[in-house]
């Protein structure tokens, strides 16, 4: 290791999949860039742009070897805080991904490449007093001069309502300026107008109290409330407080589709629009509310997991909603958990956090029983409305049609007649999960994985809802040639087929991912429902989530069973909370609500305490299993995951890996085969590494993670590490 006295050396982040920082030396011209700041650097031939994370007087390379940045970017100013490259730090290490991936990972789109640059203050223009005698002269021979001058009569316009009026308002409003018509000023914020909520409840009253006593500070609060609760109308509270004070919110939701009505919530309460911030945005659109967010504008921000990197200078909140949600954990590339994140970046920040949900993760409700989070329960809706009532309809024997019992079409039957809503819950897209010849028992089978095709009969297609493959649905049987293919199963595109037609006088609308594919389906459907009309509803677990519809009182769950006897060992826990998310829909309003669930094994045990005592003594049943198991949250685990286009070389690499571990710690298990072994063409297998604590199981990463990055089967398979993994 060599001193260079004579200058700073760079530490880099750099885009690329690559372990560690890189050394560089300052550009030539201009100061030496600060830790956070962008600069344009040479790789290999590429020029890429990396991030300063630290500064040094010590290299590993001679420094004659040593390579210049080329020039600074964004005036030397830093785009990313202390406290943002102190997170992201602990997260690269605990994680062991590339530094540069997660690094980029916080940064808008438009700023990961050479051009991009943070805009400035958004701007907003107001008339002169030359351009009020020109607007009282009437529009006369240039009606798009005068119709811009006409927006701005009331007060200042924003670039975005000039934009709405016309496609040339840049061309137009450079001659109002030129005459002297118009000026420029910077835009006011916008200042909350709240608006009374209703009187809270006493367990709502005494969570808000106990939140609102640790401002200023790190504690995480878990708000276990059921569904109905009243756990939105504490966010408002809590987020109106934190504007009052001038300080900043963060509002993270798991899935795009919920954030309209939080938006709309928060809106009409607030009187405050909530910047929004998630991958289905443009990258000028999150570019602009990354910038608003650094300058502290965005005074209440609202988005998915990405969100959870914004900039926060004025931090005062932070919240996650349905916190016990699969999507806040990232599945490739930077596999992080969001819940974890938030926790951590709480802390840095010296905030609160609440996580929400009326179904806490083992891991969630380990920490609360601990004491290591505060736990808020609400047990009580806040209308007063009582919890659905639970039916269990025994299928066995029983004949169904499209999946439905006679118990359930009676059910739905008289649901309607009374003039309310039904959810019909399957989590199963298309028309039928198989299609099947009666004959010879052929059936569609994906060529890519190990997975049936499914029919989906609008379009008359097969298709596999792992790697995308499609095709056309055959008419007769590819192997025996019979007119006997039929589908096998029910899908929700079946089920909507069929109770279209049993009633045929209701409305029906089916939630799933091919139905609400194109933008704005979604809310337009969900407008439909709120209305209030008696209607079926027939949808996947999208319709689970958070979403408030008071007219249903009947939820008929189609069939749960497979998670009964599933082999990964999370199955009952995502069950249990599908079902009571399912059942949260129904009820909410002044008319009771029953939840209909069909199932082949009535007698199970732990189905029998969910539905008797409730989640949390279910959870407290599934978290003793785990303990006597060993498996987490009283144990750590990661994957050591690897893909090929056969399956040999990841076999060979998994077993030179395995042979490689140091143990110390921690445990290696394996090689496996994942639950789908062919996805997509490639051939998946993993390593179970599991230890008794985190800094256990870190060490033993941290020793072996060399070992394998250096073996000479690393090159013939795609790799990955995965911490803390949800699925294997």
């Amino acid at each position: 290791m060599t001193r260079t006295p004579q200058e700073t050396i760079l530490k880099l982040a750099i885009p690329v999949p690559l372990p560690g920082l890189f050394d560089y030396l300052p550009p030539r011209e201009g100061p030496c860039p600060p830790p956070g700041a962008r600069v344009l650097a040479p790789f290999g031939r590429r020029r890429l742009v990396g991030v300063v994370v630290g500064h040094s007087d010590r290299s590993e390379l001679p420094r004659q070897r040593l390579v210049r940045a080329i020039r600074v970017l964004d005036d030397c100013q830093p785009l990313l805080n202390t406290e943002m490259l102190g997170l992201l730090q602990w997260c690269w290490r605990y994680y062991k991904h590339a530094p540069g991936e997660v690094v980029f990972n916080a940064l808008p789109p438009a700023l990961r490449v050479p051009g991009g640059t943070v805009p400035a203050a958004p701007l907003q223009y107001r008339l002169t007093a030359g351009g009020r005698e020109r607007l009282a002269e009437g529009a006369g021979r240039a009606p798009a001069q005068w119709g811009l001058l006409k927006l701005m009569e009331h007060g200042p316009a924003s670039p975005e309502s000039l934009r709405q009026a016309r496609r040339d308002w840049r061309k137009v409003l450079a001659r109002l300026g030129e005459q002297g018509w118009v000026a420029e000023e910077m835009r006011a914020l916008e200042e909350p107008a709240p608006q009374a909520g209703p009187k809270l409840t006493r367990e709502q009253a005494g969570a808000l109290e106990a939140i609102r006593d640790d401002r200023g500070r790190f504690r995480c609060h878990l708000l276990d409330g059921v569904t109905g609760s009243g756990k939105t109308e504490i966010y408002l509270k809590l987020v109106e407080e934190t504007l009052r004070s001038e300080r900043q919110a963060l509002v993270l939701v798991p899935e795009i589709g919920l954030t309209p009505q939080l938006v709309r919530r928060f809106h009409e309460r607030l009187g405050l629009q909530p910047a929004v911030y998630h991958s289905g945005l443009s990258d000028g659109e999150r570019l602009r509310v990354w910038a608003a967010a650094r300058r502290g504008d965005a005074r209440l921000l609202l988005g998915t997991r990405s969100a959870l990197f914004l900039p926060l200078p004025k931090a005062g909140l932070l919240i996650m909603d349905e916190s016990h949600d699969a999507s806040f954990k990232q599945q490739d590339g930077f596999r992080f958990s969001a819940r974890d994140v938030a926790v951590k970046r709480a802390s840095g920040l010296q905030i609160p956090v609440v996580l929400g949900t009326a179904t806490p993760s083992l891991e969630t409700v380990h920490n609360a029983a601990r004491g290591r989070y505060a736990w808020h329960r609400l047990r009580d809706r806040a209308t007063g409305a009582a919890q659905p009532g639970w039916r269990v309809v025994d299928l066995c024997g029983r004949s169904t049609e499209a999946g439905l019992s006679d118990v359930a079409l009676e059910a739905i039957a008289a649901a309607l007649e009374r003039r309310e809503q039904v959810l019909v819950f399957l989590n199963r897209r298309g028309y039928a999960p198989v299609l099947l010849c009666h004959e010879c028992g052929w059936h569609g089978t994906c060529r890519r994985c190990d997975a049936n095709l499914t029919w989906h009969r609008s379009g008359n297609s097969l298709v596999c809802h792992h790697c995308g493959h499609m095709r056309e649905a055959p008419r007769l049987c590819p192997d025996c040639s019979a007119d006997a293919l039929h589908g096998a199963g029910a899908g929700t595109e079946q089920l909507e087929r069929f109770l279209g037609r049993r009633f045929p006088d209701f409305p029906l609308y089916r939630f799933d991912r091919d139905r609400t594919r194109h933008k704005g389906a979604f809310e337009e459907m969900y407008r439909s429902v709120r209305e209030g009309r008696p209607a079926v509803l027939v949808g996947t677990q999208m319709l689970a989530k958070g979403h408030h519809f008071p007219r249903v009182t009947l939820a008929v769950i189609v069939n749960l069973d497979q998670a009964l006897y599933s082999g990964d060992f999370r199955a009952m826990e995502r069950m249990g909370q599908l079902m009571m998310q399912v059942a949260g829909r129904a009820g909410r309003a002044e008319r009771p609500g029953e939840v209909l669930l069909q199932t082949f094994h009535p007698e199970h045990p732990l189905l029998g305490r969910l539905l008797e005592e409730g989640y949390e003594r279910f959870a407290m049943e599934l978290l003793a299993e785990r303990r006597l198991s060993g498996l987490p949250p009283m144990s750590h685990q990661a994957v050591l995951r690897a893909e090929a286009g056969s399956r040999e070389p990841v076999q060979a690499f998994l077993q030179a890996a395995m042979d490689e571990f140091p143990g110390n710690g921690a445990s290696v298990f394996g090689p496996f085969p994942a639950q789908m072994e062919r996805r997509g063409g490639r051939w998946r297998w993993y390593l179970l590494v599991q230890g008794r604590n985190r800094p256990g199981l870190q060490t033993a990463l941290d020793r072996w993670l060399p070992a394998v990055r250096g073996l000479s089967g690393a090159r013939s398979v795609r790799w990955a590490i995965d911490v803390d993994p949800q699925e294997f």
